[in-house]
């Protein structure tokens, strides 16, 4: 790194940075938890819920709102959605100290970064009062006040990263709100898991640059490709994954709604007891329907969700291979052993954990491990690729 930046990065960017990157696991992995045990819609309006900042504490706390005639307030679930919300609210705070720290020494830098993040808290009190145009041209014009400064900006001081990393979460709690209002549209909650997710790695990337402990390999440039190539892989997968739960498709081949000990078995690794079910792929990746359709519970018949389960088994096989290949590339360079090692199991275990879903009905506590799983992949392939650099030329 840079000596004169170091001084102020070193000292503070990188512990905050690796807070920031904590926190979005556990934002990720309690989304995960909201979003499964069908608590994304408990609090139908936003970013209060049922008018609270924090919940109501019983039924009758909550009449009062106009909410309550868009769904009835339920205890168990709307605590669960708030306190996902303030977690992020939390992560936001974060993100924004990152991007002011990492632009202090740009021209305009720390202006340009509070003007943007006063347009986009304006925002919230116009949707508030029911202004949505002017909400959505405020937010619009605090993402590209972000975005054209990000591009303008070198990464030297990660002063790209951490303003790109601000745009992301911006964009996040858009699409967050969009969750929400629009009823758990599919696209909206799988982009909304793939926001997460992308926050999440950049934070990962952003906090080993900071830290600065390079890992020097004559091959690095070769194996940073293998690397990207194993990120976009991943993404595909998870993207998969995440239209999977969107459509409630995660059980589409049987998954324990069978009643035979024989049939109960079938569904994996065949599905409805077959190898190549008859399955609707062109209804099944329909991403945008009609606004106003309520899609908790999935709209999709069967064939249209075996498309989907089909597709993200067929791409989890392409995922593990490509991964495992890589772990084994890996355990051949001097010192990588350990990271090969634990790339390897990881994979291992998602594996399991998706048949686990499959064979045991998705019991809740295995479905946001499997999601915990993507981020553990995800943390262990950023970080080789922060990480990695060529050795030192001796002059």
């Amino acid at each position: 790194m840079n000596a004169l930046v170091r001084p102020t990065l070193a000292r503070h960017f990188h512990r905050i940075a690796w807070l920031a990157v904590a926190l979005t696991a556990c934002v990720v992995v309690f989304g995960a938890f909201v979003r499964l045990s069908d608590a994304g819609l408990s609090c139908p309006d936003w970013p209060t819920c049922y008018g609270r900042a924090t919940w109501p504490s019983a039924a009758q706390d909550a009449a009062a709102h106009a909410a309550s005639e868009i769904r009835p307030f339920e205890t168990h679930k709307a605590w669960r959605e708030q306190v996902h919300r303030h977690l992020a609210a939390s992560l936001g705070v974060i993100v924004l100290l990152l991007a002011l720290l990492a632009v202090r020494r740009r021209r305009f830098g720390v202006s340009l970064v509070i003007g943007a993040s006063l347009l986009v808290a304006a925002a919230i009190p116009a949707y508030m009062y029911g202004h949505i145009g002017l909400a959505f041209a405020l937010a619009g014009a605090g993402e590209a006040v972000l975005l054209i400064a990000a591009m303008r900006w070198s990464n030297i001081d990660l002063a790209r990263a951490a303003v790109l990393t601000l745009a992301v979460i911006v964009f996040q709690a858009l699409l967050g709100k969009w969750t929400v209002t629009m009823l758990l549209k599919p696209v909206i909650v799988m982009g909304h898991l793939l926001g997460g997710l992308t926050t999440f790695s950049l934070l990962v990337w952003m906090a080993w640059r900071a830290t600065n402990l390079p890992i020097r390999l004559a091959d690095a440039r070769v194996l940073r490709r293998w690397l990207v190539a194993g990120i976009v892989v991943l993404g595909v997968q998870i993207a998969l994954g995440g239209w999977t739960s969107a459509n409630y498709a995660a059980l589409a081949c049987g998954g324990g709604g069978w009643t035979t000990a024989e049939h109960h078995y079938l569904d994996f690794p065949r599905c409805v007891g077959q190898w190549w079910p008859p399955a609707d792929f062109r209804e099944g990746f329909v991403l945008w329907r009609g606004i106003g359709v309520d899609y908790e519970g999935g709209v999709l018949d069967g064939a249209s969700r075996i498309a989907i389960q089909m597709a993200h088994r067929m791409m989890a096989v392409v995922a593990a291979l490509y991964l495992l290949v890589l772990a084994v590339r890996l355990y051949r360079l001097p010192g990588m052993r350990g990271w090969s090692s634990l790339l390897g199991v990881l994979v291992l275990v998602q594996v399991s954990l998706g048949i686990l879903n499959v064979k045991l009905s998705l019991p809740l506590h295995v479905a946001v491990a499997h999601n915990a799983g993507a981020a553990a992949l995800l943390f262990v392939l950023v970080t080789l690729l922060a990480r990695l650099r060529e050795p030192e030329r001796v002059a």
